[in-house]
């Protein structure tokens, strides 16, 4: 039976609220034990399912230096280099529905007016343009040899990654950050970090699927098959207090949209050497065991 406006509303603010309450934490964690019982539930997972604090988009002028944004070769990576980087979040404040719930919402560019309308977003403000722009990108093109999916629900996003992967053997890593901030806020603030450890990570013939939070109403994962190496790296901030254990990806294949834009900026030849850049806190990185 169609569900009204109003009452797909009411499940979005029932979801809202349940997460606030542990209800929605109940069963987001026994739906992951089922599902990954062997696999430890990353920062980047765990953080939306146990959501606190609030923040705003971060500004055009501080995407520079966001994490995502900022380049560098894998051999400026080893102990005692120095970044200035700060952390950002999509998805800070966004709600993370259960399945049911998200799959009885619209999610398509033509049905734009009908969800802003449902959602109670006024039409034209930064949050629905926010909107307009990730259903674009979620139904925009793969690249060649990628395949995507944009998810919205744990449960959509945790079997993307079982079958771009080809088992439901998985684990997912996440950047944390382990002091000097405020959980879910939107950013960290913009300081000078020094590398003070890096390990590889292991990644089964440099496949994996790469899930990255997107500003949308509620939570929703743009997820693709990638070839890449990636690297555990802690890193320590110049105030003093703020420490995070990152995840840098480094790219090989150099027809990504990421690897594209970051040997445009690093002025290299694409292909020629690979290009990485750390994990923002609410993407993930899901491997085989």
């Amino acid at each position: 039976m169609a569900r009204s406006p109003a009452a797909l509303l009411l499940l979005l603010l029932t979801a809202a609220a349940g997460a606030s309450h542990g209800a929605a934490t109940t069963a987001a964690e026994l739906y992951w034990k089922i599902a990954l019982p062997t696999s430890p539930m990353p920062g980047a997972i765990r953080d939306l399912i146990n959501p606190v604090g609030s923040g705003s988009v971060s500004s055009s002028q501080e995407e520079d230096t966001a994490v995502g944004s900022v380049f560098f070769l894998e051999k400026d990576l080893f102990p005692g280099s120095k970044m200035t980087l700060m952390f950002t979040r999509a998805t800070a404040s966004a709600p993370l529905l259960p399945r049911g719930r998200a799959d009885a919402v619209p999610f398509a560019s033509d049905r734009l007016d009908e969800i802003l309308s449902m959602l109670s977003v006024p039409a034209g403000s930064p949050a629905a343009d926010a909107m307009r722009a990730t259903l674009a990108k979620c139904e925009a093109a793969p690249l060649p040899g990628e395949v995507k999916r944009c998810a919205t629900s744990l449960e959509s996003m945790v079997e993307f990654a079982a079958a771009g992967l080809g088992t439901r053997d998985v684990h997912a890593v996440s950047t944390e950050l382990m002091g000097g901030g405020d959980g879910m806020a939107a950013s960290t603030a913009r300081q000078a970090y020094t590398v003070e450890g890096v390990r590889p990570v292991r990644v089964v013939n440099g496949e994996m699927v790469a899930c990255h939070g997107m500003r949308y109403a509620y939570v929703v994962f743009g997820c693709h098959t990638t070839m890449m190496k990636a690297y555990a790296v802690a890193l320590a901030g110049e105030d003093g207090s703020t420490r995070v254990e990152a995840v840098a990806a480094c790219h090989t294949d150099a027809a990504s949209g990421i690897a594209i834009k970051a040997y445009r900026r690093l002025g290299i030849a694409p292909g020629s050497v690979p290009v990485c850049h750390f994990l923002p806190e609410d993407d993930t990185l899901w491997l085989r065991n």
